[in-house]
């Protein structure tokens, strides 16, 4: 028993040295991650996407075993940051929180194109899916879509809504209510939903399309009052909440989703670790409870359902982002 063990152990070690004389290579990779990752969040902090990105970071650190890094690139709405992951080394230390506008919608109406959603990325995997709700600041005379309606047609042109940036979600929000209501909204663009949010707390901007877990805790704190969600069912999280196509605007449904991506050519075996970890952290009670609680749908994915859904989702956003007439500069 003991001398079997013995060589099964000699002939471990043989097989160990071999491996390390074939070169660092193989016993690198097989060692990922050695150093901290770098997660590009190409948006500024306070957004929802800000949000999803810090909690499963967090739970990848403690799975890892190395620090997940989240680093804020925002401008061009998502562009920036992406545009330097699509460029970065494809070794795992450099990935991105990529988000229906940085893969959906700024690829329709990017005034210069600097990525191909699809060849430019390794997907890695889908993570949550985000409503969106349409929000007042208390002082707006209305308190549901049909009151907004009417407040708007009797206004043409009075009032304006805040939105993280040209060409996000949150702005194609609020042009689909412009145009499936008939009615008049000036756009102000920001460089993210969380200086947008501030404007509207504090009353500058009297409207706004925004991520629900970046105003759950403004909507429950009575500092924004909530016209509507805008997805096709209403949500867990505020079940008294109405759909905006329920309020009075059929066929109404806008909605986000965040996803990692990495640049193109990433080696098999570093996906397949950072799928696992964030698939793992995905199903973490802690992660989980607290994604519900900022109403953010988990999802999770292999990393070839993730590379399908951008498919499937650049063939449906990009015909509306277009007739939008957004721009991206």
């Amino acid at each position: 028993m003991s001398h079997s063990h013995d060589l099964n152990r000699r002939g471990f070690l043989a097989g160990a040295s071999a491996l390390t004389l074939a070169g660092g290579a193989a016993h690198a990779q097989a060692a990922f991650p050695t150093r901290p990752i770098t997660l590009v969040v190409p948006f500024a902090a306070g957004g929802s996407t800000d949000i999803v990105a810090r909690l499963v970071g967090q739970k990848m650190t403690e799975l890892l075993g190395q620090s997940v890094v989240i680093e804020n690139r925002g401008g061009a709405g998502g562009n920036v940051g992406s545009t330097a992951v699509a460029r970065a080394t494809p070794d795992g230390y450099t990935i991105l929180m990529g988000t229906i506008s940085t893969h959906a919608l700024n690829p329709a109406i990017l005034k210069t194109v600097t990525f191909d959603a699809v060849k430019d990325f390794t997907p890695i995997s889908l993570l949550a899916l985000v409503p969106n709700v349409m929000v007042v600041h208390p002082s707006f005379p209305a308190k549901t879509v049909k009151e907004v309606l009417e407040v708007l047609r009797a206004n043409p042109g009075k009032y304006s809504y805040a939105s993280s940036g040209v060409g996000t979600p949150l702005h194609l929000s609020g042009e689909l209510f412009k145009s499936l209501g008939k009615v008049e909204m000036n756009h102000v663009p920001y460089r993210g939903a969380g200086p947008a949010l501030n404007d509207v707390v504090s009353g500058a901007v009297p409207i706004m399309f925004d991520n629900l877990p970046s105003s759950a805790q403004f909507i429950r704190g009575g500092q924004l009052r909530a016209i509507g969600v805008t997805t096709k069912e209403r949500v867990s999280s505020f079940p008294e909440l109405p759909t905006i196509a329920e309020g009075g605007l059929g066929g109404y449904e806008t909605y986000t989703w965040n996803a990692l991506f990495g640049p193109a050519k990433m080696p098999a075996d570093i996906v397949a670790r950072l799928n696992k970890a964030a698939n793992d952290a995905l199903k973490d009670a802690n992660v989980k409870k607290r994604l519900n609680d900022v109403s953010a749908e988990i999802v999770g994915s292999t990393p070839e359902a993730l590379g399908e859904h951008v498919k499937v989702e650049l063939a449906k956003w990009a015909p509306i982002a277009k007739a939008s007439g957004a721009v991206v500069e």
